[in-house]
């Protein structure tokens, strides 16, 4: 995922988390009330987002994998090109 979409992901969590705090502070209830839904909102904002950087980590876990199995490749095709060179040329 490239940086702007990131930034419109964790946007769009801020915005909602913001909206939903401030629709629970104008709510007709008690304070203790209102305490309980703003926390309960905030572990659900954060389990969220820990979920969303868990989902990225993963990603970001197999392109790794992926990069390092295809540069490992081609480091031993490389390898195996360069001695068949040498060696042909050593036998000319």
């Amino acid at each position: 995922m490239n940086k702007s979409s990131v930034n419109a992901v964790l946007g769009f969590i801020a915005g909602a988390a913001v909206g939903t705090a401030l629709g629970i502070m104008f709510a007709p209830d008690k304070g203790t009330e209102t305490r309980k839904k703003m926390k309960d909102q905030a572990r659900k904002v954060t389990d969220d987002v820990k979920d969303s950087v868990a989902h990225k980590i993963e990603e970001l876990n197999e392109f790794l994998s992926g990069f390092v199995s295809e540069t490992k490749s081609k480091i031993a095709d490389l390898e195996r090109k360069t001695k068949q060179e040498v060696k042909e040329k050593v036998t000319k």
